[in-house]
């Protein structure tokens, strides 16, 4: 058994990449998984999974990975014209990922929206996920 930060409801195709490792970074722009984000570092595992942070529960399949390089960056984003002008910012986490095998959820820790999604996750090899 290990805890680790949860990001949930990342998208199928992405999942499926992950599973496949074939991909290495995503981009986190969502709030939860963005300020879940701030607090991973290099080494650390990280869950993954397409399933929203409140419905996971004990039992939900996703992907374990190995946070190998995490990076924050902000964008600005600039718009005019005669009549007016605007200038937004734009703030994502960057992380290439290093994943280890499918698992699924043994115990939700929290799954609060105002909160780090956490969850105790089985050490399982990729031949007993179902």
């Amino acid at each position: 058994m290990m805890e680790c930060i949860a990001l949930t409801g990342i998208s199928e195709n992405v999942m499926k990449e992950l599973k496949n490792h074939i991909l290495r970074t995503i981009e986190i722009r969502s709030p939860p998984n963005f300020f879940a984000a701030l607090r991973l570092n290099a080494g650390d595992y990280v869950f993954l999974t397409h399933t929203s942070a409140q419905d996971v529960t004990g039992g939900t399949i996703g992907v374990v990975a190995r946070v190998l390089k995490h990076q924050i960056s902000t964008h600005r984003v600039l718009n005019s014209n005669e009549m007016f002008y605007e200038e937004r910012e734009m703030t994502m986490a960057r992380i290439q990922l290093d994943p280890k095998s499918i698992t699924r959820v043994r115990n939700v820790e929290c799954n609060d929206i105002r909160k780090v999604a956490r969850v105790v996750i089985d050490e399982t090899s990729c031949y007993e996920a179902r």
